[in-house]
């Protein structure tokens, strides 16, 4: 990492010494820090506010105790978590995260990248994220719905549209949210459906909701591309994962003409030179809820599975990662510049590691950081949050029109920011600068909040 200048460097010690032990906070931290040397220098306000210490410090965390009871009857007990980062440009909005590795770290990191991913979407929605170690794999229905009422139970009393509006995240879909909100209203007696997003069509949600972080990722992707005369029409492209993020991902790089190769999960990867059937995934994934392995098995010799390794050994000219954080390290970056990529953006949230990040930035390879090239799904929740304020209910053709215009302008963004600051084409201090200026000016008019 690039030495911070010592006003810099004393806000990472102090994050260090307040958050011990929250490794994926601090790198979230440490990388907004490292793009913030020249915005400092021209606009000294912000350090003698201390804008920056005040960003790093969440305006409320919530850990509270989630028991519930299994189908064999034994008592189980979860810990819940929401962070309530900076509501400086609107309500927190943020998803929750249902999986085993979930712990307060893992919460800051996501709520803090939220801050500044919100931000750059134009509209009016502040930053947080939660959550919860629980693991939905595997369990009944019945056992996801009690467990999501007694979260709710407690979490409630902490959300509304004007004040916290969750979402969902890895491990939190359309049933989980359709078990929240349910709870939400038995409790409250109010059918507010503004205070929770990715809900079904029938009931509030969406059109291009569930699309909607992917397709962002591959329209950021475009964007960038374009930059250098390209598109991706034609290209090999490799995306890791195979959730909604990757599924959805792949369905738009397929639409504007790119091959996609492969997909993966935690067991391994499949590889399909022809191309990932995407019918197969969704049913394979969406539908049966079982390993990529099974998508290799249904093609027979037209496509291998191959259990553990790395994905990004696989030679494509775009990567997407979307599957978890820190999943594409150095080793994965030589990897693909040595097979010729030529733009990575990130649908996952923090998924490339800084050396990783780095080694791309000095090849050459576009890089699309995951709070600018992922925005689209938070984008989308957010026009959510208006048709449900209208009362009203948009078309699939128009929501995706206004998620490809906030994704441009989010490129535009980016692009213009780091052009500003000497560092054109570097997405990641785009992003992360101006980001930081709306935010940060928005709490200097506040006073000292």
């Amino acid at each position: 990492m690039p030495a911070l200048d010592s006003t810099l460097q004393s806000i990472y010690d102090l994050v260090l010494r307040r958050n011990p032990g929250e490794d994926e906070f601090h790198q979230a931290v440490r990388e907004v820090l490292d793009s913030l040397g020249p915005v400092m220098a021209k606009h000294p306000q912000y350090a003698d506010a201390r804008v920056i210490e005040r960003i790093c410090e969440p305006e409320r965390q919530i850990i509270f105790r989630v028991p519930w009871t299994d189908d064999r009857g034994r008592i189980e007990i979860h810990r819940g978590f929401r962070v309530e980062f900076n509501s400086a440009l609107g309500p927190y909005k943020g998803g929750l995260r249902f999986h085993p590795s979930v712990y307060l770290g893992i919460v800051k990191f996501l709520g803090f990248e939220q801050i500044f991913k919100n931000a750059l979407t134009g509209l009016p929605i502040g930053g947080g994220k939660g959550g919860s170690d629980f693991d939905p794999k595997g369990r009944s229905d019945g056992e996801v719905m009690r467990f999501c009422q007694s979260f709710m139970t407690e979490l409630y009393r902490h959300l509304g549209e004007y004040t916290d509006v969750p979402a969902g995240d890895i491990g939190v879909g359309g049933r989980e949210i359709g078990y929240l909100f349910g709870q939400y209203k038995r409790i409250t007696n109010r059918y507010e459906s503004g205070v929770l997003t990715g809900k079904g069509l029938g009931w509030g949600g969406s059109p291009v909701r569930k699309e909607a972080t992917g397709y962002g990722a591959v329209f950021f992707t475009d964007e960038m591309l374009r930059t250098r005369g390209q598109s991706l029409d034609g290209r090999t492209v490799v995306v890791s994962g195979s959730g909604n993020v990757a599924i959805y991902a792949v369905e738009k790089a397929q639409q504007l003409g790119a091959t996609v190769v492969a997909v993966s999960d935690s067991g391994g990867y499949v590889v399909d030179e022809k191309g990932i059937d995407l019918e197969l995934l969704k049913e394979v994934k969406e539908q049966r809820r079982e390993r990529v392995s099974a998508y290799a098995d249904a093609l027979g010799e037209r496509a291998r599975h191959v259990a553990g390794g790395s994905i990004w050994d696989v030679p494509c000219e775009v990567a997407l990662p979307c599957a978890t954080q820190n999943e594409l390290d150095e080793a994965a970056a030589r990897a693909l510049v040595a097979n010729g990529c030529l733009a990575v953006a990130e649908g996952a949230n923090m998924p490339t590691t800084p050396a990783a990040a780095k080694l791309f930035g000095e090849a050459g390879v576009l890089f699309g950081p995951g709070k600018a090239a992922n925005a689209g799904g938070v984008a989308t929740s957010a026009l959510e949050m208006q048709q449900n304020a209208s009362r009203d209910s948009w078309t699939h053709e128009y929501t995706e029109e206004r998620l490809g215009e906030i994704m441009r302008g989010i490129h535009e963004r980016c692009a213009a920011a780091a052009e500003e600051y000497g560092a054109p084409g570097n997405y990641v201090l785009g992003a992360n600068a101006s980001a930081f200026i709306q935010v940060a000016d928005a709490m200097l008019a506040f006073g000292v909040i």
